[in-house]
């Protein structure tokens, strides 16, 4: 496993929303700009990009570094900016877009009890995990259960909170025996080392089954978007904002080129498996904050069997689809609507609680982005996940694509 092959620290640049559509094909690497204002396409918050600057690789088995300082929060991107384009593109490179106001809602998955290992996994080609089977006492029961918020590349953040809570060693191994670790999607675009972070998830995953816990994840919509991304290309998909394709909503909404690069179809396989939705001990978990999964089934099973089945069509338009209705977000935030959203999903798939990613916390709670600009709170506050929807939702993205916390908890919890 390569830590931030290719890229060096990661340096966040306001863009324009989260999960553009383009209208026109853009010129190499070039980002679309937005209309100014106009309402986002899909999401509410900004997308941010590394520098792509060089580093020097980093191997596993080196005791987890501190996190880099990150700059001040951004800006609000609305009004003022309104062409945005990637370092190193001159921005005559840059493309236009429009808003789809009429998109579907949001999305996430994993697949269960099978972890899977291949080649990049450990760092070079034709490496394999090497697990020592730990007998476990099957009277002790399951062990404490941990969720993930949005990773989206930094490794080095998650392998500092991995190892603070005592889930991994110095060494980046599975330390907590029979411990479960859910993962609820993203791990890749916006930051330097999305491949890094799935290497390292796969290998955890055989690590804590070997010791008698889990490692497990859900996708989230940037891994489909990954997906489709290699898949299609530039092949043209159906949009309410015109032509699109899944290359430029990728370039568009974070996607580091070191990633596609690096991407190998042991990836593409593990992603393409991952559920969209798991009910643990009273806690239904997903990865947006939407009602989306609605359309896909009446069961957890359904869901999952459906949206898998789909996937595997291999059809670019479905899986574009489902991209843009598990992109939507903030169902739960409303406070007259919200409660009810979430109770409905409860009450179709099971559970008492809603734990979810997706929509980093400082949104949720207004401090970023706000319609008068006041940038007085910065996601700098976030120390902990937000519980919200009379108590029913809790969100886990704590926004570290914004000098925010990357989140690491234990359920349940203690309020």
């Amino acid at each position: 496993m390569t830590q931030g092959a290719g890229q060096g620290p990661a340096m966040r640049t306001d863009t324009l929303r989260d999960f553009r559509v383009p209208v026109t094909e853009p010129a190499g690497y070039a980002v679309s700009t937005g209309l100014p204002g106009e309402p986002p396409v899909y999401g509410e918050y900004p997308a941010y990009y590394g520098d792509g600057t060089p580093s020097v690789p980093q191997q596993p088995g080196y005791p987890p570094q501190p996190p880099a300082p990150r700059p001040a929060a951004p800006q609000a991107p609305y009004p003022d900016a309104h062409l945005h384009v990637r370092p190193g593109v001159e921005p005559a490179q840059a493309t236009t877009q429009g808003p789809d106001e009429d998109d579907p809602e949001g999305y996430t998955p994993t697949y269960r009890d099978l972890p899977v290992i291949g080649r990049g996994a450990l760092g070079g080609p034709g490496d394999t995990v090497q697990v020592q089977y730990v007998p476990q006492d099957e009277t002790a029961g399951p062990g404490p259960l941990y969720v993930v918020g949005d990773v989206h590349g930094y490794l080095d953040e998650l392998v500092t909170e991995l190892h603070a809570q005592g889930l991994i060693d110095a060494e980046r191994r599975w330390s907590a025996g029979n411990a479960r670790l859910w993962f609820l999607g993203d791990f890749t675009d916006r930051g330097p080392d999305g491949i890094g972070v799935i290497d390292l998830v796969m290998r955890l995953s055989a690590e804590a089954a070997a010791a008698g816990g889990y490692c497990k994840a859900l996708m989230g919509n940037h891994e489909l978007l990954l997906i489709g991304a290699k898949r299609f290309g530039d092949t043209p998909v159906v949009s309410g904002a015109g032509t699109a394709t899944f290359q430029a909503a990728w370039l568009l909404n974070g996607g580091q080129r070191t990633d596609m690069e690096r991407l190998q179809d042991v990836h593409l396989q593990w992603m393409s498996r991952l559920d969209a939705a798991v009910l643990e001990e009273g806690h239904l978990l997903l990865h947006s904050d939407t009602t989306a999964y609605l359309d896909y089934g009446d069961s957890i099973e359904d869901v999952n069997d459906t949206i898998h089945e789909l996937l595997n069509r291999g059809d670019a338009d479905i899986t574009w689809d489902l991209f843009r209705k598990f992109t939507k977000r903030f169902a739960f935030r409303d406070e007259g609507t919200g409660p009810q959203a979430v109770r409905e999903l409860l009450d179709t798939y099971g559970g008492s609680r809603v734990v979810h990613g997706h929509s980093p916390i400082p949104y949720l709670l207004g401090e970023v982005g706000t319609e008068d600009g006041d940038e007085s709170r910065g996601p700098e506050a976030v120390d902990g996940p937000h519980v919200y929807a009379e108590g029913l939702a809790i969100a886990m993205d704590g926004g570290v694509t914004m000098a925010g916390k990357l989140l690491v908890v234990q359920l349940p919890l203690s309020d």
